[in-house]
C-alpha cells in the first residue's frame, strides 16, 4: 500500500529532510507539501485518503496549537505528528493533549524520525526519548473549551481567524482571500459567535490561549476593520 503523507512546514530544506527520513522506511510514499496553513487546508481537502500529517507548529497561520486543533476537528481520522523546534516538556504535553499522535523535535536524527513515523502509522503514540510529562496540566478547562470551538470553524473561517490574529484589517483579509469585505464581515461575525465572544480582540485573545508562547499574542483594536 502506498502511503500518502502531508508534510506541512514553511522551510523547504526541512520538508526535504522529513521526506528523505520517512522515505527510507516508507519507500514509494507519496508526499504532499504545504508551506502555510492556507496551503495545508487545501492539501487536506485534496487528499481525503492521506495517512499522516507531519505538522510544524510555527509555520505561517498556525498560531501555536490552533492548526492542530482545527485539523483534528475537521479530519479526526487523520493522524497528526507535530514536528517542532519548541520541544520542552510543556509543549510536547500540550500537543498530545490537543490530539497529536506524536511529537518529533526538529533536532531528531533521520533514522529516529522514520521510526517515529512508523510507530504512529502502527497506531502508537510517539514521544521523544527521555520525555516526562510535566506535573502541571498543559491545558485548562477553558483552553479545552476554546479548542473545541476552534475545531468547529470551517476552513475559511479558520483562515480568517488566523489573519485576525496576524493583525490584518477586513479590507486586507478581503484582498488576500479575493472576496468582498461584506463576506469577510460575515465570516468574522460567524467566528465571534462560534468562539462565544463579542469583539475581534476577544477572538484573538481566545485563539491566543492555544499559543505556545502566550506572551507573543497581540490583539488588534476592537474597531479594526
Amino acid at each position: 500500500m502506498v502511503r500518502q503523507i502531508i508534510v506541512a512546514d514553511d522551510h523547504p530544506l526541512f520538508r526535504e529532510a522529513l521526506k528523505a527520513a520517512v522515505g527510507r522506511l516508507e519507500s514509494g510514499a507519496k508526499f504532499v507539501e504545504a508551506d502555510s496553513v492556507a496551503a495545508l487546508l487545501v492539501a487536506i481537502e485534496s487528499e481525503p485518503d492521506a495517512d499522516l500529517l507531519l505538522l510544524d507548529l510555527n509555520m505561517p497561520g498556525a498560531q501555536g496549537f490552533n492548526a492542530l486543533v482545527h485539523v483534528r476537528g475537521s479530519r479526526p481520522d487523520l493522524p497528526v505528528v507535530v514536528v517542532s523546534a519548541d520541544d520542552d516538556a510543556q509543549t510536547i504535553a500540550g500537543a498530545l493533549c490537543y490530539g497529536a499522535q506524536g511529537f518529533i523535535p526538529k533536532s531528531t536524527e533521520a533514522g529516529q524520525i522514520g521510526q517515529a513515523v512508523e510507530a504512529v502509522l502502527a497506531g502508537e503514540i510517539y514521544t521523544p526519548p527521555g520525555f516526562h510529562a510535566p506535573r502541571t496540566t498543559p491545558a485548562s478547562e477553558e483552553d479545552l473549551r476554546i479548542a473545541r470551538r476552534v475545531a468547529d470553524l470551517t476552513p475559511q473561517q479558520f483562515r480568517v481567524l488566523g489573519m485576525l490574529c496576524s493583525g490584518l484589517l477586513n479590507k486586507q483579509i478581503a484582498y488576500e482571500l479575493d472576496v468582498s469585505e461584506a463576506t469577510v464581515k460575515a465570516h468574522v461575525t460567524a467566528i465571534l459567535r462560534k468562539l462565544g465572544v463579542t469583539t475581534r480582540t476577544q477572538a484573538v485573545l481566545a485563539a491566543g490561549r492555544l499559543a505556545v508562547d502566550r506572551s507573543s499574542v497581540k490583539p488588534p483594536p476592537d474597531d479594526a476593520e
